[in-house]
Formats: C-alpha cells, sequence, structure tokens
C-alpha cells in the first residue's frame, strides 16, 4: 500500500498488515509529519484520483508538487539569513598573542635557561676539554645572577 504524507507529499510503500481497518497514527520520515490514517481513505481517495486525473494534470502536480518543495526551501533559507545576527553565542575572532601566552613563554625560557645552566655546571669538567673557556664563561654567569639577585633585594 503506498501513503502519501499530506504535508510534503512524499509517498511510502507500507505493508497492509502494519495499519489496522480502524487506522492509526503515522509519521512521516522526511518532514516529521503525524496524522490519522485509515485504509479506507486511502481507497477512496485512489479511486477518485483514478477517476478524475488526466495526463495533463498529473504533470502539473508534479510541478506544483516540486514548487511547493522549493517554496519551503526558500522560506527555510530566508529565515536563516533573516536570523543572522540572533546567535546565541557571537564568534569573536581571538588575537593569537596574548599576554597570558607572554608569560608563559617567559616561564618556560626561564626554566629552560636554568635546566641549561644545570647541566653546563654539571658537566662542567668533561665540556672544559671541548670548550676551554667554559668554566670562566659559569664564573661569570654566576656573579651575574648573584649581583641581579642583590639589586633586586636593594629595590625593595
Amino acid at each position: 500500500m503506498i501513503i502519501t504524507c499530506p504535508s510534503c507529499k512524499k509517498s511510502f510503500n507500507v505493508d497492509t498488515n502494519l495499519i489496522p481497518d480502524k487506522g492509526r497514527l503515522v509519521k512521516c520520515g522526511t518532514c516529521d509529519e503525524t496524522w490519522f490514517f485509515k485504509k479506507t481513505d486511502q481507497t477512496t481517495l485512489e479511486t477518485k484520483k483514478n477517476i478524475s486525473i488526466n495526463e495533463n494534470y498529473k504533470k502539473q502536480l508534479q510541478t506544483d508538487i516540486s514548487s511547493d518543495k522549493q517554496n519551503k526551501i526558500n522560506k527555510k533559507i530566508s529565515n536563516l539569513t533573516k536570523n543572522k545576527g540572533s546567535e546565541l553565542v557571537k564568534y569573536k575572532a581571538k588575537s593569537s598573542f596574548t599576554t597570558s601566552k607572554f608569560l608563559n613563554f617567559i616561564i618556560v625560557f626561564l626554566i629552560s635557561f636554568i635546566g641549561f645552566i644545570i647541566i653546563l655546571d654539571t658537566f662542567k669538567s668533561p665540556l672544559s676539554v671541548i670548550f676551554p673557556n667554559l668554566e670562566l664563561l659559569l664564573y661569570n654567569l654566576f656573579e651575574t645572577l648573584k649581583d641581579l639577585i642583590l639589586f633586586a633585594k636593594d629595590l625593595n
């Protein structure tokens, strides 16, 4: 049995055993329209259509259905474009460089620098063969860091 949705005019092939003689509620899988369907309504509609519709009218009916679908699509598109600025959350383009990212970079740089100094100090004697002035450079670096710490303490 072929059932046609009254809203979107889509046709579905349904087993006749699924619909009792009393009728039942059916739901369109395309537009979610729900309506009460009786077998007797379908047979009377089919006989009326077969009697009164000729080929030209069938073609016009098909174009009307496609124009109805097109009108529905156009309405949905116009509704979407009409409500364009009414989103719940508006998108704001974020800048890629923020203060928190800058502070994170500084912290990572300081931790990496301190780690590098600790590694150099740990392997000072084997590395001094490759870099002869390494011990003098590390000593000067430590003295400079001590001076910076004393300068910061004097500011308070």
